[in-house]
């Protein structure tokens, strides 16, 4: 038997999420393919990739090691699928800017690409919060921007949405709620709450929140992604992040799990933001054409799918 790209994708879903249950839903297959998916790698390998418990899946250290590998082949699965398409014939120069998720958590990827795929076309690359980002594509001090679509307010700001990334709740690993079926903001209401603040995640936590009319019991506002990480994986706090900046471990290693909730919760939607009526030059049609291409087709749904 060969080990296969569908093997790999529900593995690395099982690992990030701690259960077979929430892989499978976040897979949206049955939980019964994940687990035959699962036992055929560790025949393969010959190894227990994972320990088995009432309350989920946690990695062995044979599995933490299988699971750097996988994310490699994964990542090279999707890179020769995407195999750059040199055109030296685009050129020119972009001022692109970016709020601090998009460049932090999405950007850095694609740039190495776009130079790859455009060497004649130069990217003159800004971090800046969203306000600024509005105020410097109206007055033309920027041509162009990844932004969070729903946080956009100036009128003459147009915006073409590329992707949206669900938002879950971020518990520690054996969390009382990790053993409901069912999961709602009033579950959660009375957990010591982390609120994240950068890029305005604070503003659009407080629209779900206050839809059902709830308040959360915050216990610390940050700017730090990586507080939130760790202040949820050492059982200090709860909180409600998208997937884009989920990442399974701590800086301590210590785990953080996902569960998804029942209520109406927005997505995170990233999209590509212009002032209207801009005219594209070369540059910027191509870099547009790209991000359309990287987002916006069936083939790279699927495939970034699978490797994030």
């Amino acid at each position: 038997m060969s080990m296969t790209i569908r093997q790999l994708k529900y593995f690395v879903a099982a690992a990030e999420l701690g259960q077979v249950s929430q892989a499978a839903i976040q897979l949206n297959i049955s939980q019964s393919a994940v687990t035959t998916a699962i036992r055929e790698l560790e025949s393969l390998l010959g190894v227990a990739l994972f320990v088995r418990s009432t309350q989920g899946v946690t990695l062995t250290d044979q599995g933490r090691h299988f699971l750097n590998n996988a994310y490699q082949v994964l990542r090279s699965v999707d890179e020769a699928l995407n195999m750059p398409h040199t055109d030296e014939e685009a050129c020119g120069s972009v001022r692109f800017a970016a709020t601090y998720t998009a460049l932090g958590y999405l950007l850095p990827y694609h740039l190495q690409r776009l130079r790859q795929w455009y060497p004649n076309i130069s990217i003159d690359l800004y971090e800046f919060e969203r306000m600024e980002i509005e105020d410097k594509l109206l007055d033309g001090s920027i041509d162009m921007a990844i932004v969070l679509t729903d946080n956009l307010i100036a009128s003459e700001v147009v915006s073409e949405k590329l992707f949206s990334s669900e938002r879950r709740l971020w518990i520690p690993s054996h969390h009382r709620l990790s053993q409901q079926k069912t999961l709602v903001l009033e579950d959660i209401e009375q957990e010591p709450f982390i609120m994240l603040t950068v890029d305005e995640a604070d503003v659009s936590a407080m629209r779900y929140w206050c839809r059902k009319s709830l308040q959360p019991n915050v216990i610390l506002r940050t700017s730090s992604v990586e507080s939130v990480r760790s202040m949820v994986a050492n059982g200090l706090g709860v909180a409600i992040l998208s997937d884009l900046v989920y990442r399974p471990w701590s800086l301590e290693g210590r785990r953080i799990e996902t569960r998804s909730l029942d209520d109406v919760i927005d997505p995170m939607s990233v999209g590509l933001a212009w002032k209207r009526g801009k005219t594209f030059t070369q540059a910027m049609l191509a870099i547009r054409r790209y991000l359309q291409q990287a987002y916006l087709t069936p083939q790279q749904n699927m495939i970034r799918n699978t490797v994030l």
